[in-house]
């Protein structure tokens, strides 16, 4: 159970949104690693695995997207900061006795803040891009889950989701 006394970082005294104040905290190695996952039709999963679906290759530009989505999480995410980051690796992995992709976003960056919110944007805009690719062949895709793997860095230091939820 938690605590009816839970402080949140973007909430004020008055209990107003605020955008977190970081120029006082220290610089340092920030990574985040999120996961996400799209469930297909048989015939979806195999023009994502053919590389040839109605507007091309669905992945190639999934990758792409995700990438561009990092990069603007700040600009979708009211009260996130923006950053610079270091580096965006996006990886999927094919399951194909379930028909679906799993897709996994590694961001990292030195600075005064995580890198959370742009890994699971990443993640997030991967899979509204293979949906949107696939709409044409598959009207029943599902997106989800989507969650932090881990992070590391700042004063809170490295977390790691269990695997147990």
């Amino acid at each position: 159970m938690r605590s009816s006394k839970l402080s949140l970082s973007h909430i004020d005294g008055q209990g107003k949104a605020r955008m977190v104040d970081v120029s006082e905290k220290a610089e340092t190695d920030r990574e985040a690693k999120a996961y996400g996952n799209v469930s297909l039709s048989r015939p979806a999963f195999l023009a994502i695995k053919s590389g040839k679906g109605p507007k091309g290759d669905i992945l190639a530009v999934a990758k792409i997207a995700g990438i561009m989505g990092a990069k603007k999480a700040h600009q979708l995410v009211p009260l996130c900061h923006p950053l610079s980051l270091n580096a965006i690796d996006i990886q999927f992995k094919e399951r194909a006795r379930l028909r679906s992709i799993e897709i996994i976003a590694t961001i990292k960056s030195r600075g005064r803040t995580g890198v959370e919110m742009e890994a699971l944007t990443a993640v997030t805009i991967c899979a509204l891009t293979v949906y949107d690719m696939c709409k044409a062949i598959d009207k029943t895709i599902e997106l989800g889950p989507f969650y932090l793997l881990e992070k590391s860095g700042g004063k809170s230091g490295i977390y790691r989701r269990s695997r147990a939820k």
